[in-house]
């Protein structure tokens, strides 16, 4: 039952809920042993931060010695496989692709040497040693040469069709 002493609400507002009451338990219950944790409480003993500095070990590395008097080495390459390769290939290519891409405005039979000029090129842009740039406006002008020469050889082909 209510209590006299406490005003009536309104109609239409929400009675207020009353407090949820928490029953301790009855002396039957066993408490596990230590005391319970808390999700996300820290463990016993529990002290340093997770971002906490790491020690660092020193890292041992095997090999040579390096403080060896002798001087001598277990391997060294022999004078052959110390061959420096100078030759460049990409000017090489860059100058065959603008003769193909002069020939190619007037003629097609530039298409072979824009060909070579390709594979240069591309031959150029895998070894380490190459000028990028030179290799990559080579493959360019190679490629554009080549789409020029097979342009002015099928409209060839199309003339000796309607003479035909």
């Amino acid at each position: 039952m209510s209590d006299p002493t406490e005003p009536t609400p309104a109609p239409g507002t929400p009675t207020p809920s009353p407090t949820p009451r928490i029953d301790r338990s009855s002396g039957e219950v066993e408490s596990p042993a230590g005391s319970a944790r808390l999700p996300g409480a820290r463990r016993d003993g529990y002290t340093r931060l997770p971002t906490g500095p790491v020690g660092i070990e020193p890292v041992v590395v095997s090999g040579p010695d390096a403080d060896d008097p002798t001087g001598r080495t277990a391997w060294a390459p022999a004078e052959t496989e110390m061959v420096v390769d100078d030759a460049r290939l990409a000017p090489w290519a860059l100058l065959a692709a603008i003769v193909a891409l002069g020939a190619s405005f007037f003629v097609g039979w530039g298409l072979p040497v824009g060909v070579v000029a390709i594979i240069a090129s591309i031959m150029s842009l895998r070894r380490p040693v190459e000028s990028r740039g030179m290799g990559r406006w080579a493959l360019v002008l190679g490629l554009t040469a080549t789409v020029y020469s097979l342009g002015w050889l099928v409209w060839a082909g199309m003339q000796f069709e309607r003479l035909g």
